[in-house]
């Protein structure tokens, strides 16, 4: 296919998720980065942009500036990746959106309800399409696991564990990246809205499940601290299953400890970030499997959204891509988006957010969606 053509607003010297997105984008050679407004400071926008080989013309110092002028190129961009602090994502993707021009944001949504309904208005009214960056829903034995679930391999669905721990805000460091994280004016929540998302929404996407209500405790151990590093949530879902999720950034010793359970009343499957290439399936009196991503005897399994041969390892960067490749195809009408991330997933994260905020305000009381 064609090479699209991709913008981006944010991501420029010294942003970490903007790199990713870039390498991800251009990791199956379906996208070709080709204008910015890559940082809201004109000179450090302009070297960002001479950096990454965007010609000058396609170099902007402002998004709406951007989203207009990309709107009248008959070269114009065709998507664009929002990779700016939480608080600057509406500005930009509903400008984009109006201009007819599709949007790839990174996750959260934004940071309050209000701009989160304004996006999602902005989304019903345009011919453009919406998606969110949970990478983690790109990960091939996610994509198997989800696919398992849905054909009851496990039964039906009883409880399900995730954790996501990392410990680099253990003490009040001072970096471009903490820096917005722990504000909650940029970042609208903290380690439920960095992390925590990320887990709810892997958690919904692979077991199918609903969320009826949940129940939160958020801590921030680290003294000043305004926003949260640490929650242990209670999930009850419709049908009867039971859920636990544990989001933390002050848990020493776990670099970015991201692992999954799902245990069915005929089967179980496990998966740990740490291993992402093997997944451990249980089919209830019989030995656990231990099935790898691309590896035998999945059928038609994993491999499909891999690039290289069983026990060639592949991560985090290869699961971002398939979200940007999957993006492309959406955008060509060559794919069906079902296993994108859009806006219905970013609102759920939005509620995610505010539910666990007002449960704990209200010492764990249940909140109902």
């Amino acid at each position: 296919m064609k090479r699209l053509k991709l913008g981006m607003v944010g991501g420029g010297q010294g942003a970490f998720i903007g790199a990713v997105h870039r390498i991800a984008a251009r990791l199956d050679a379906k996208w070709t980065l080709t204008a910015g407004a890559l940082s809201s400071d004109p000179k450090r926008a302009a070297a960002s942009a001479a950096d990454l080989g965007i010609a000058a013309d396609r170099a902007y110092s402002s998004y709406s500036d951007m989203a207009k002028a990309e709107a009248a190129r008959p070269d114009g961009i065709d998507a664009v990746a929002i990779v700016t602090p939480n608080h600057m994502h509406a500005g930009p993707v509903i400008a984009f959106l109006n201009a007819g021009i599709h949007v790839i944001c990174d996750k959260p949504l934004t940071t309050t309800q209000k701009d989160a309904d304004a996006i999602k208005a902005a989304t019903q009214t345009s011919k453009a399409k919406f998606f969110l960056t949970h990478n983690y829903t790109g990960y091939p034995l996610m994509r198997q696991a989800r696919e398992m679930i849905a054909r009851g391999d496990l039964g039906r669905l009883r409880v399900v564990q995730a954790e996501y721990a990392q410990d680099w805000l253990t003490e009040d460091i001072q970096n471009k990246q903490a820096d917005w994280r722990t504000d909650p004016k940029r970042s609208g929540a903290g380690a439920i809205g960095d992390i925590g998302t990320h887990v709810y929404n892997l958690l919904t996407f692979v077991s199918g499940l609903k969320t009826d209500a949940l129940s939160a405790e958020l801590h921030s151990f680290v003294d000043g601290r305004q926003v949260d590093d640490n929650a242990h949530i209670l999930l009850r879902f419709k049908g009867g299953a039971r859920g636990m999720i544990w989001a933390s950034q002050v848990a020493v010793g776990c670099e970015n400890n991201l692992t999954l359970r799902i245990y069915g009343d005929k089967g179980s499957i496990e998966w740990d970030h740490v291993n992402p290439n093997q997944m451990r399936f249980t089919k209830f009196g019989t030995p656990t499997q231990i099935l790898t991503r691309g590896g035998a005897g999945l059928g038609v399994g994993a491999d499909r959204w891999t690039r290289l041969p069983p026990g060639h390892p592949e991560g985090y960067l290869e699961g971002f891509a398939n979200l940007y490749s999957d993006a492309a195809k959406a955008i060509i009408g060559s794919h069906h988006d079902d296993l994108l991330p859009g806006i219905d997933a970013a609102m759920d994260g939005m509620w995610f957010i505010s539910a666990c905020q007002k449960s704990s305000a209200q010492d764990t009381a249940w909140v109902f969606k």
